[in-house]
């Protein structure tokens, strides 16, 4: 047990080894996709519910809705100034969309319920992937002069 310990530690160590720390005003690319991603869905949520969109027959709750959307807004926000709090949360809004999709993927009942979940999954699963190593950067000191 020990033996695969030290070898998952050391090639822990190498990939942290490998890993650049940003430089003044670099963002990753994954940190952007996930910025624009939450200030969109912010913003449809908004609209829709100004246009009167209705769920499942019901309109929606405006504090619930508005609450949604101002999470949203912040998790934009937070991530274009690269702010880990900010890609840590937005990393467990998409584990739980994942997960979601996952489990409603057993009682999908007709295609197009499958299809959307399995969307949801392939577009999430790889951002989830990418902003771990986008995190590992934005904990690294900065560079020095």
């Amino acid at each position: 047990m020990e033996r695969g310990y030290a070898r998952s530690r050391e090639r822990t160590d190498s990939i942290r080894a490998e890993l650049q720390p940003l430089a003044p005003g670099e963002r990753p690319q994954a940190v952007t996709v996930a910025a624009i991603l939450a200030a969109l869905i912010a913003l449809a949520n908004l609209v829709l519910f100004l246009a009167g969109w209705e769920v499942r027959g019901q309109e929606p709750s405006t504090s619930g809705t508005l609450i949604f959307c101002a999470i949203m807004a912040v998790a934009a926000a937070g991530m274009w100034a690269r702010r880990y709090w900010a890609v840590l949360g937005f990393e467990m809004l998409l584990g739980i969309a994942i997960v979601g999709a996952a489990i409603s993927l057993l009682r999908a009942s007709n295609l197009a319920g499958v299809a959307l979940c399995l969307g949801l999954i392939g577009a999430c699963g790889p951002l989830f992937w990418f902003l771990i190593r986008a995190m590992a950067r934005l904990q690294m000191p900065a560079r020095r002069r």
